[in-house]
């Protein structure tokens, strides 16, 4: 039997790979972790898990197929997990960058029923930013 533990990574494809670096480590706090620019990869730290960022014009992008638009998206959301979920504090800090955020509802995820934000990423990715269970305040 696979026992399965979480997220280790997952991969977007980018067509302005310095835009998303800014928005994942200036707006949602992740750290570069390391970069293969000569096949054209960016790994960023989002707490034990990674977010790979691949440029469509690069080595491995190249082997990938079309570029992500509104039509042809790789992924239709990722969540990570926020704590704390402070909603003020987490909308006046996207705000000040910029980012529009949805409404907080109470939505299930893996530890279950617990408050969360949808945002876009400067290439139409939708994050969803998700706080431990509990009601929505």
């Amino acid at each position: 039997m696979i026992k399965l533990q979480g997220l280790d990574h997952l991969v977007l494809r980018v067509v302005d790979l310095d835009a998303m670096v800014r928005f994942y480590v200036d707006t949602l706090g992740c750290a570069v972790e390391r970069r293969q620019d000569e096949i054209g990869l960016v790994q960023l730290r989002a707490g034990r898990s990674l977010i790979d960022l691949v440029p469509v014009d690069g080595k491995l992008g190249r082997m990938g197929g079309a570029a992500p638009g509104r039509e042809g998206r790789n992924l239709d959301h990722f969540c990570l997990r926020v704590e704390p979920f402070d909603e003020a504090a987490l909308r006046a800090h996207l705000a000040a960058r910029g980012v529009e955020a949805g409404k907080t509802e109470s939505r299930y995820g893996a530890e279950g029923e617990g408050p969360s934000i949808y945002l876009s990423d400067p290439e139409g990715n939708v994050v969803e930013l998700k706080g431990p269970p509990g009601p929505v305040a």
